[in-house]
């Protein structure tokens, strides 16, 4: 079966990203609760996360302030800490690739924290994500004016 580029590119975002998330939402709360730093809380898994894994992590820490402003500011009547642990992962995620990472299309981050939420969190989690995801992306990748 042949596959286009595109495709190509999405398994490997989707595979990546999924292996992150799986990181970071059993330890994304960690780094706050035992102040732990990212490449303290990485060297102490018992096997190496994934590379990608181990990139969002250290970029979520470096831009958490930046990031948790982005979340606050367009996640209108949701407190940040009142989220699930796992949407707050996962969103922390998205804001920081939508932000940080201007290479992954903004597609493709929306959609594998949407699944992600889906099979990980609540069941209004999906929506939940994708709305936040969306009006973050249309502030932060808007194209500009001609």
């Amino acid at each position: 079966m042949w596959v286009t580029p595109a495709g190509l590119q999405y398994r490997a975002a989707t595979a990546r990203a999924e292996a992150a998330a799986d990181f970071v939402a059993a330890v994304g709360d960690e780094l706050e609760v035992r102040e732990l730093s990212a490449d303290a809380l990485l060297e102490e898994q018992p096997a190496p996360p994934d590379e990608y894994a181990a990139h969002l992590v250290r970029g979520v820490e470096e831009h958490h302030d930046e990031v948790d402003a982005l979340l606050r500011k367009f996640s209108e009547h949701w407190a940040l800490e009142r989220m699930p642990a796992v949407d707050r992962a996962v969103l922390r995620l998205g804001a920081y690739e939508l932000g940080w990472e201007p290479e992954m299309p903004t597609a493709v981050v929306i959609s594998e924290a949407v699944e992600l939420a889906k099979q990980y969190s609540t069941k209004d989690s999906g929506r939940f994500v994708n709305g936040l995801l969306s009006r973050i992306a249309d502030e932060l990748r808007a194209a500009p004016p001609e």
